[in-house]
């Protein structure tokens, strides 16, 4: 009788597994099925994320996307090209225009701009000897590390320094700029579209008189190439402004051509070094070019000239001779 009364829960428990099973069974036969139907809804709902994507792409480079001017006076008047000889494959910069543009950025734009990218050192053997560049670094006094007593003394600047701006921050500059920022130059060649044609047109740009019918903001100056023909910067390059060495004779156009190199310069300080080692990869891939064309050659020489000659059927057989 004990034996019966605990066989029965144990047939009663298998019965209800075998109920779940079957149970599960039939419900992955149901989910079969309806899987038998998800590719086309796959495919709806991938057309449509599809084209939920393109038109929120589309709508966001409709709001943002166009980057062109509404008039043509507010994208700036385009900049001239000028054969800049230092662009040519085969040239480099101009050593003494280089110095030249250094000393027009010294006495007429370090008044404002700086040059926050540009280290003492990187003037050496460019545009200043050892000698003369220690002794511009020396001319300025930078903050040194805090001593035992937490305080910072000044010291004069060493080769690493980087060249000071006139401005201790952008509050300050603009206090003693009316409101304008007058932007960094080391990176402005790069920064501006059109590059030193821009920036020579922008420096040799300014008439004497706005044009009839040109509007011109409170505090800004008239100026064709600067978008918005409105700039706050005034013209600052006059005939004779700047005494140059070399006796150069300085001109506006003279000073604003080697200020625009020296800022070439500033931006791109490796591009000798660049041409002069792509000369030199373009020398040596030449030879291996030659020689591995002369090595397929000769490691092909076998099956190129090779010669299959035919010999018409004999007794029945067929040869190949070669």
């Amino acid at each position: 009788m004990l034996a019966r009364s605990c066989v029965r829960p144990m047939r009663a428990f298998a019965s209800a597994r075998n109920g779940a099973v079957q149970i599960t069974k039939r419900a992955a036969s149901s989910s079969s099925g309806s899987t038998a139907e998800s590719p086309l809804r796959l495919n709806i709902a991938a057309a449509a994320a599809t084209a939920v994507a393109a038109g929120s792409v589309g709508w966001y480079y409709h709001l943002y996307g166009n980057s062109h001017a509404m008039t043509p006076a507010e994208e700036g008047l385009h900049p001239t090209k000028y054969p800049w000889v230092h662009n040519q494959w085969f040239k480099t910069f101009d050593h003494q225009a280089l110095r030249r543009g250094f000393q027009v950025y010294r006495e007429v734009c370090a008044s404002c701009h700086s040059l926050s990218r540009v280290p003492y050192r990187s003037l050496v053997g460019t545009i200043l000897t050892v000698d003369e560049a220690k002794a511009l670094a020396e001319e300025n006094e930078y903050d040194t590390e805090p001593n035992d007593q937490g305080e910072i003394e000044k010291r004069p600047g060493k080769l690493s320094d980087y060249l000071p701006s006139p401005y201790p921050n952008d509050e300050a500059a603009r206090f003693a700029n009316n409101g304008a920022l007058p932007p960094d130059l080391s990176l402005m060649v790069k920064a501006r579209h059109g590059g030193c044609d821009y920036i020579f047109n922008l420096l040799t740009g300014y008439p004497d008189e706005p044009p009839a019918g040109a509007q011109v903001g409170a505090g800004l100056n008239f100026n064709p190439y600067f978008p918005g023909t409105g700039i706050a910067m005034a013209r600052v390059l006059y005939d004779g402004l700047v005494e140059y060495e070399d006796d150069t004779p300085a001109t506006t156009s003279q000073m604003a051509k080697d200020v625009t190199e020296f800022l070439n310069w500033a931006a791109e300080p490796e591009m000798d070094d660049r041409k002069r080692m792509g000369m030199k990869v373009l020398a040596i891939t030449s030879v291996l070019f030659a020689m591995s064309v002369w090595v397929k050659r000769y490691k092909w020489a076998w099956l190129k000239s090779r010669k299959i000659v035919y010999d018409p059927p004999k007794e029945g057989k067929t040869n190949i001779r070669r």
